[in-house]
């Protein structure tokens, strides 16, 4: 049974897609076959692993609005273990599309039914809002990474987003969990980071992880080389600080790594 943990922060700029891609193919470095969800209408994920979202003929959008089985709209990736549910632009629409539907935040959870079997984790690449979309992923998710970057306004918006789970955790997914607060973009020479690190742990303590995602070159290029930093440059800090997450939550589920 695959573990879903959605990646959601509406501030955009966090680190978001930048975590869901790179601790999706820590895991599946670690051997767990693992899916990418991509539910951001800029399919960033998507073209961070390869494929280009003009050529997706069906992606998350078509699962949740047309009904399309998601085993038929799944891709696989050059890297081993990793497989990615798509998305391209047509998602935008899909907040508006499905407004007069019924059970409208249930339409994810129903379209990741069906594999949810196959993997052993499914990271879901949520969108910079708290809209419809991100609401999905959050009632079809079992728990939720938050990432915080190491800058001034580090903790702002973070207060609403906690609010939201609460109100899906009481409402319309009780099982729903916080895997953890992760800290991103640190950069151990500037006073400012060391000080949210500080303050993020004083105000959340054991929800946040150990691992620190550190600004690195190598995280920021590998996109544009449509690969995860780990495919790009395996020994780099930013590669190696996401195979440390990947290992972190595994030990936190009880699982070991490869």
């Amino acid at each position: 049974m695959g573990k879903i943990i959605a990646i959601a922060n509406q501030k955009g700029g966090v680190g978001k897609t930048t975590t869901a891609i790179n601790l999706a193919a820590s895991l599946a470095a670690l051997e767990y076959k693992t899916l990418i969800v991509d539910a951001d209408p800029q399919a960033n994920s998507t073209s961070g692993v390869g494929l280009n979202p003009k050529d997706v003929e069906a992606g998350i959008y078509e699962c949740m609005v047309d009904g399309v089985k998601s085993s038929d709209a799944i891709l696989t990736t050059d890297i081993n273990y990793l497989d990615i549910l798509p998305s391209h632009i047509d998602l935008v629409g899909a907040e508006v599309e499905m407004v007069s539907i019924e059970q409208r935040e249930l339409k994810m959870r129903e379209a990741l039914k069906e594999v949810k079997d196959q993997y052993d984790f499914i990271i879901i690449d949520c969108s910079p809002s708290l809209g419809l979309i991100t609401i999905n992923s959050l009632v079809a998710a079992d728990s939720v990474v938050i990432p915080v970057q190491c800058e001034y306004f580090a903790l702002e918006g973070l207060g609403k987003l906690l609010n939201t789970i609460k109100i899906i955790q009481s409402r319309l997914n009780p099982e729903l969990q916080i895997e953890g607060i992760l800290l991103t973009m640190y950069d151990a020479r500037l006073r400012l980071s060391n000080q949210v690190v500080d303050e993020v742990n004083t105000h959340f303590k054991q929800m946040v992880f150990e691992t620190l995602i550190p600004r690195n070159i190598k995280l920021s290029e590998s996109p544009s080389f449509g690969m995860p930093a780990i495919a790009h440059d395996g020994e780099s800090k930013g590669a190696l600080s996401y195979l440390s997450l990947a290992k972190e939550i595994l030990e936190k589920n009880g699982l070991a790594h490869k």
